[in-house]
């Protein structure tokens, strides 16, 4: 067994492309590509060959600003990196463990699926993305809908009737449907919206333009008293849809529940795998009967005792995305 670094962009691709199967859009080397142009990181993959060939590696990013390794392309919001169901991809987990033992020290790898997390010493729950699977309710909207309880479907009824007539618009609303939701995004959560950072931004729209040429880019867009109240972007891979962003007026209270209750009908008629919306409940997604699916985080002990310790001195505080 060998254990290697690569730091060359073309070479780690093919790393990538050749053991990381793509099952999801996190999956894709070319959607993280578009964060890596934008941010440009000094790679530091770590790979394992055997008799030649490739048999396990660690994609890593340098986030210099931080001083730690992170899952490439070390795209950052709030310190910290974006992409969800990160892996580690390894023939045994005996492998995944030779690679974590040569990561550096100050290697931090958030949101990591089960299966490479299991195998990583000191692995803890990061946190919770939730999930809708139609098939569970046989494609069957109103069957969802029958896990509230009655008062809680009047409650929900009457707040979304509150709104007045809703246009439900999806790919074929006005150009600048993407613009007003990075722009009313960022009027809504300030230095904590993920569109702040321009290189988080640019990443961002070079993604969407990529979805876009490959017809898996979805525009869901909500007007309502004949003016925009919200819009989502999402995409489509395969029969799973993902969730990646959106904004809303905050002049119509309730839009969100509209918008996300939208999204799960069409999930149904779409008869899509699941639909998932990410990591962070934000107060609705339990309420929803959304599944919760635990993504984990592994660190390299001396930064471990760095995070403790930042954590003890900002006990008790929450950010918002």
């Amino acid at each position: 067994m060998v254990i290697r670094t690569c730091s060359d962009l073309e070479e780690a691709g093919r790393i990538w492309n050749s053991l990381w199967p793509p099952d999801d859009i996190f999956d894709c080397w070319d959607v993280r590509e578009c964060f890596q142009r934008s941010y440009e990181r000094p790679l530091h993959f770590i790979v394992a060959e055997s008799a030649g060939r490739v048999v396990g590696f660690m994609g890593l990013s340098r986030i210099d600003e931080h001083d730690y390794y992170g899952q490439f392309p070390g795209e950052t919001w709030q310190g910290s990196t974006w992409f969800e169901q990160n892996r580690i991809p390894a023939d045994s987990s005996s492998i995944g463990r030779m690679l974590w033992d040569a990561a550096p020290e100050g290697t931090r790898l958030r949101y990591l699926v089960a299966d490479s997390a299991d195998y990583l010493a000191g692995s803890s729950v990061d946190e919770t993305g939730y999930l809708f699977h139609p098939p569970q309710f046989g494609y069957d909207f109103g069957m969802y809908w029958k896990t509230f309880s009655g008062k809680s479907r009047k409650r929900l009824g009457r707040e979304i009737d509150s709104l007045g007539e809703l246009d439900y618009s999806q790919n074929g609303g006005e150009p600048g449907d993407i613009e007003w939701m990075f722009e009313t995004n960022r009027a809504n959560f300030g230095d904590k919206s993920y569109f702040e950072d321009p290189r988080f931004l640019e990443g961002f729209e070079s993604m969407l333009s990529l979805l876009a040429e490959r017809g898996m880019l979805t525009v869901t867009t909500v007007q309502a008293r004949g003016r925009r109240a919200a819009v989502d972007v999402g995409v489509v891979f395969g029969k799973r849809c993902t969730i990646l962003a959106g904004a809303t007026d905050n002049e119509f209270p309730g839009i969100a529940k509209a918008m996300n209750l939208f999204h799960i009908r069409r999930g149904c008629e779409m008869r899509f795998e699941q639909i998932d919306f990410l990591c962070g409940d934000f107060g609705w997604k339990e309420r929803f009967h959304l599944k919760p699916r635990p993504l984990y985080i592994s660190i390299r002990d001396e930064l471990r005792e760095s995070i403790n310790a930042s954590s003890e001195r900002k006990a008790g505080s929450v950010l918002c995305s």
